[in-house]
């Protein structure tokens, strides 16, 4: 083995090691029955059955998946609206609308969630934020996302099959939903799957654009970090947090292989 090949394979076992070591600790130590955090004693679900137990802790987490179910249907119909229109359709700042979707991928999240809190307070709903200013949040930041995926999709499509519907007498209603969704639905499902995930795990919209009243799990694990520390019930919670992400991630690039 070369020396330069054996240096680049050490580099990247180090960047492997300091991306998912403290992961694979954070895994580690919720099972850890201890309350001294580094100081392994034993293996227990202690801390587990006290977070289920929680109904603040429950309550952030039913917000957050509310959140991101409504965040990805709505995402999903009008990034895939977008994308049909962008890509079928010729119309007057068609090349302004096409760099502006762009926007919200590009800009660092922080900048757009001042910017959403500075709306909400121009209209007025300073004292009104909650479940539907931060759905709004997270849908203008994820329509991006899917309006990119679903628009890939599109790129080898083959306008014929649509063609030869219509040749068969299906109008316009038909040949959507009996053929071009069809054709579109493993990118529209992968889509979705990453706008959900995006939004279950964003911490800068959701702190920006929520109030008092609504609480989120990444607030929730961050307030809890903030007041007492790294515990192990903190530790636990965000395992669990982080095998949802994990999973749709996981089945977000499934669908997209296939």
């Amino acid at each position: 083995m070369k020396l330069g090949d054996l240096i680049l394979k050490i580099f990247t076992l180090l960047v492997f090691a300091l991306m998912y070591g403290p992961i694979v600790m954070m895994l580690a130590f919720s099972f850890n029955d201890s309350n001294v955090i580094g100081a392994w004693r034993g293996f227990t679900l202690h801390w587990y059955y006290e977070l289920f137990s929680s109904v603040d802790i429950w309550n952030a987490f039913r917000n957050s998946v509310l959140v991101a179910l409504v965040t990805a249907m709505a995402s999903i119909v009008l990034g895939t609206l977008t994308a049909l229109a962008m890509v079928r359709y010729s119309f007057k700042g068609k090349n302004v609308l096409d760099g502006l979707l762009y926007v919200p991928i590009i800009i660092p999240e922080i900048t757009e969630a001042l910017t959403l809190l500075l709306f909400y307070l121009w209209i007025g709903w300073g004292l009104q934020m909650g479940f539907a200013t931060v759905a709004i949040g997270h849908i203008a930041f994820s329509v991006a996302f899917v309006f990119v995926i679903v628009r890939a999709r599109m790129a080898g499509f083959d306008r014929s099959v649509e063609e030869a519907a219509k040749t068969l007498g299906a109008n316009e209603i038909q040949t959507f939903f009996r053929i071009t969704l069809p054709i579109l639905l493993p990118g529209i499902v992968a889509a979705g799957l990453l706008a959900f995930t995006l939004s279950f795990d964003d911490f800068y919209k959701s702190v920006f654009t929520t109030g008092p009243a609504f609480d989120l799990l990444p607030l929730k694990i961050f307030s809890m970090a903030s007041r007492g520390g790294v515990r192990p019930e903190l530790n636990a919670l965000a395992t669990i947090a982080l095998m949802i992400s994990m999973g749709f991630a996981l089945l977000y690039q499934w669908i997209s292989k296939k």
